[in-house]
């Protein structure tokens, strides 16, 4: 039995792709470089059709992994692929709907958080998690500042799981660990280079490992 780190954990968000065999090999590939909580799977510019066939190629191999498969806005597609959650794209009102509808079976989670008033607007409605910043906003090598400030102030104060998005560059590991945060969710600092996304997710397990503030039992 493998144990759950008692530190923040990664976070994938899986790449754009122009094949579901080319993702599937890329996300398969990738969790087999160690330990990854969840990944979520946004829809993009897919129409329904499209993004339920990519849903299924990609959900029974996370799961194969232990990993929690997360569909990002379209819940239909979650029910019909038997994903473990929801990441909601909305407000807290969405969230609401979505954690009246799903929760406690399915995993319901949200973002969309730009200060701490909608931050908290959210945490009231319960989800599992609250996620700071934009599902493909690394496009930076480093955490966006707001991310790391609002994930910090979250993490010191409320009990409510948050993910905090890094940047494209494996420095951004360390800066949002350091928040104090229970996630953090990657995408190009992983995918960038597809063959090369399982020696990315050992070496963030390394950086945590090595860097990351431990969390009392």
């Amino acid at each position: 039995m493998t144990l759950t780190p008692n530190r923040c954990r990664l976070v994938l968000i899986t790449p754009d792709l122009d094949s579901v065999s080319k993702l599937s090999e890329c996300v398969e590939n990738a969790l087999k470089g160690g330990d990854v909580a969840s990944v979520i799977i946004p829809q993009r510019q897919l129409d329904e059709q499209t993004f339920q066939s990519v849903a299924e190629a990609l959900v029974p191999i996370i799961q194969k992994s232990d990993a929690a498969a997360l569909i990002a806005g379209d819940t239909r597609v979650m029910g019909r692929v038997k994903a473990d959650g929801v990441h909601v794209i909305g407000n807290a009102d969405n969230v609401y709907d979505a954690v009246q509808d799903f929760a406690p079976q399915k995993i319901v989670g949200g973002g969309n958080a730009k200060d701490r008033h909608a931050a908290l607007s959210i945490g009231d409605t319960q989800p599992d998690y609250l996620f700071f910043g934009k599902i493909d906003g690394d496009i930076k090598p480093d955490a966006h500042p707001k991310n790391l400030a609002l994930g910090q102030w979250w993490a010191e104060f409320v009990e409510v799981p948050c993910i905090v998005s890094g940047g494209t560059h494996l420095d951004s590991v360390e800066q949002v660990a350091e928040t104090g945060c229970d996630f953090i969710a990657l995408g190009k600092a992983v995918f960038a280079k597809p063959e090369e996304a399982a020696l990315k997710v050992s070496e963030i397990n390394a950086i945590l490992d090595e860097k990351a503030p431990r969390f009392e039992a």
